[in-house]
Order: C-alpha cells, then sequence, then structure tokens
C-alpha cells in the first residue's frame, strides 16, 4: 500500500511541476511580447478632410430631404 501511495505522490508532483513549467513558460512570452500598434488610429489630414466631406454631403442631403416634408 505504500508502495502505491509513493507512487501517487510522484505522479501528482510531476504534474504539478509541469504546470508550473508551463505557466512559467506562459508568463515569459506574455512579458516579451509588445503590444503592435494599431496604424488605422493615427491622425492624417487626408482622412480628417475626407470624414468632413461626407458629413457635409451627408447633411445637405438631410436638408433637402427634411425641407420636402414642409
Amino acid at each position: 500500500m505504500a508502495g502505491k501511495e509513493k507512487k501517487m505522490a510522484a505522479a501528482l508532483a510531476a504534474v504539478n511541476a509541469y504546470i508550473q513549467e508551463e505557466e512559467a513558460i506562459a508568463a515569459a512570452q506574455m512579458a516579451m511580447t509588445v503590444a503592435p500598434t494599431n496604424p488605422g488610429t493615427q491622425f492624417t489630414a487626408w482622412g480628417m478632410s475626407g470624414r468632413h466631406d461626407m458629413m457635409s454631403l451627408r447633411r445637405l442631403i438631410q436638408m433637402r430631404a427634411f425641407d420636402r416634408l414642409r
């Protein structure tokens, strides 16, 4: 019976050591990775100008649509 308990304890210790090793590797990988910058969030004058033109056109379209209701 004592042999079975020793084997069980050895197996559990091995599994525990493996899990701890995997967690350490994952933590090291997370520390090494740098969050990439999102190039879509940068301010550009051309993008701002385009959005401004789209909003102006939509406003004109809405003004014409509401003018017909009067």
